[in-house]
Formats: C-alpha cells, sequence, structure tokens
C-alpha cells in the first residue's frame, strides 16, 4: 500500500503537463473521437469523478456561507467591471476578459479541491449555488454584451445535467449501498486519473479549435491569451485571500479560479464574438497549469512534515 501512495504521489506531480502535450500532440485523432461518440466522452468522465467526489458528501454537510456570498459578489462586480474597463481598447478582448470571469467554478474543481485540502462539502455547496446563480445572471449579461439573445433554460440545460445528476446519484448510493458508497469514498483518489483522461480530450479539442481558427489577428489572439492569463492568476490569488479569512484558502483558490471553460467556450461562441473564446480557450491551460503547481507545492509540504 505504501507503495501504491508512493507512485500515486509522484503522478500527481507530473501528470496534468504530461497529459496536456499529449492532448496537443493527437489534438486531431482526440477530436476525430470525440465527435465520433457525439461529444460524450468529456460529459461522462466528469459525471463519473463527480459521482465519486460526492459519495463522500452528506447533505447535512452543505451549508451556505459569507465565503460563498464574497466569491459570487466578486464575480458579479468584476465581470461587468473588466467589460467596460477593457472595451474603449478591443471590444472582442473585453468580451473574451469577461466571460472568463463570469464562468461558474468548474465541475471538476471540487475534485483538485479536495485534493489540495478543502473542505469537499463547502466546495460542492458552492459548485451548486454559483452554477445556478450563474445560470440566473448569466443570459443578462451575455444579452447586454453580447450579438444575441441568451435564455437561461439555455445556460441551465448546460449546467444541471452534469451538476444535479451526479450528486443525485450520489447520494442514492449512499442511502441504498452504504458500503458501496463508502468504499468509493475511501478511493476517492480514482476521479483524478478520471480528470486526467478528461484533460487529454479537453486539450487536444482546445488545440485543434486553435489550429483552425482563420479569422483572428496573431495581436488579438496574444492580447485575449494574455487577458486570460491576468485574470486566472488573480482569481486564483483573490480566491486563496478570501478562503484564508474563513479557515479554507483552497477551497477558495478553487471556488473562483478554476473555471468551467468548457461552458465558458460555448457562451463565448454562441453569444459573443466568437473570437473571443480564445481567451476561456487559453484559460483551460493557465488553471491547469496553476492546478500542476498546486499540487505540486502541496505534495511537497506533506514530504517535509513526514520527515
Amino acid at each position: 500500500m505504501h507503495l501504491l501512495e508512493h507512485l500515486h504521489r509522484n503522478v500527481k506531480t507530473v501528470a496534468m503537463p504530461m497529459v496536456m502535450v499529449v492532448g496537443a500532440l493527437l489534438c486531431r485523432p482526440i477530436s476525430a473521437l470525440e465527435a465520433w461518440t457525439g461529444q460524450m466522452i468529456t460529459p461522462t468522465l466528469i459525471f463519473l469523478m463527480l459521482f465519486v467526489t460526492f459519495c463522500r458528501v452528506k447533505p447535512s454537510q452543505m451549508h451556505l456561507s459569507m465565503l460563498h456570498l464574497w466569491l459570487l459578489v466578486f464575480q458579479a462586480a468584476v465581470c461587468v467591471g473588466v467589460y467596460f474597463a477593457l472595451l474603449p481598447f478591443d471590444p472582442v478582448v473585453a468580451q473574451g476578459a469577461m466571460v472568463c470571469v463570469l464562468a461558474p467554478v468548474a465541475m471538476a474543481a471540487v475534485v483538485i479541491g479536495g485534493m489540495l485540502g478543502a473542505n469537499v462539502a463547502t466546495m460542492a455547496t458552492y459548485s451548486l449555488v454559483c452554477n445556478m446563480a450563474i445560470a440566473l445572471v448569466a443570459p443578462v449579461i451575455l444579452t447586454f454584451a453580447g450579438t444575441g439573445a441568451c435564455t437561461f433554460t439555455q445556460i441551465l440545460s448546460r449546467i444541471a445535467p452534469l451538476l444535479i445528476m451526479p450528486f443525485a446519484a450520489a447520494q442514492f448510493c449512499r442511502f441504498v449501498f452504504p458500503r458501496g458508497a463508502l468504499w468509493i469514498g475511501d478511493h476517492s483518489q480514482i476521479s483524478f486519473y478520471m480528470w486526467l483522461a478528461s484533460l487529454v480530450v479537453i486539450i487536444g479539442r482546445t488545440t485543434a479549435f486553435i489550429l483552425d481558427l482563420r479569422d483572428a489577428s496573431v495581436a488579438t489572439e496574444l492580447w485575449l491569451a494574455g487577458a486570460a492569463l491576468v485574470i486566472c492568476l488573480i482569481q486564483f490569488k483573490v480566491g486563496r485571500m478570501l478562503g484564508r479569512r474563513y479557515g479554507d484558502p483552497a477551497a477558495g483558490g478553487q471556488s473562483l479560479g478554476q473555471k468551467n471553460t468548457v461552458l465558458a467556450v460555448w457562451m463565448a461562441q454562441s453569444f459573443l464574438d466568437p473570437i473571443s473564446s480564445i481567451a476561456p480557450t487559453a484559460y483551460i491551460v493557465w488553471q491547469n497549469f496553476v492546478n500542476s503547481y498546486q499540487i505540486w507545492k502541496k505534495d511537497r509540504e506533506k514530504r517535509g512534515s513526514a520527515e
């Protein structure tokens, strides 16, 4: 068992950069496979890893807190502020930066947060609250800033299946098969490897999208990617600062910094200038570099305390 834990610890520190390289190099086969399956590989993996993680969460452990409120306030205020601040410079860059802030917390943030020592119940609560709140707010913002009308139903249809169904399935399992749910919860590291598999697919699709993009100038692409990097770092930093005030910096950082980029890309391509989707596409890369660094740092701290 000690050997397995040692291997798992070493794999975690290098896995994300490696799978990102693999996804980029195999972008064409991956995109073809994803198309052949009807775009179902990523949703299936996200469902499974959330199911595994939610098997550790009891509904009685889930409570709203002031941390959740401040995270939501930050998202709402900053996404509008960033848009109007960048609008005179470049409307496309303004849209791309805005959607990087507006996007709700990633479904997989609960998984990574748990690895970093975050309170899983706190993150599960925020995941539900944040995604529902964005489903209400996003149609107004996207209709105002974009090129077409966006509805609550459109956003909710993209969020609900991968948010509510894994939670409901996990709670059903806990009620009907408690021993099975306990075993799954005790082996929650499985969800990390599911996340790696989904990351290969996401990076592969991202790379193919960038290679096929023809309408954007190089300068615009660089500004969008740069804006995404700055916003990514700020959101992780501010999230950890807010989380630290309430005793859970990892939960705050992942809740604010790790975004549902698949939804963000879809929102940008559907309701904004399609070129603005380069920003959330680049955000996929930036946030996973941050996640890799955090996991490496967390493992180094564990090794130091064990010595």
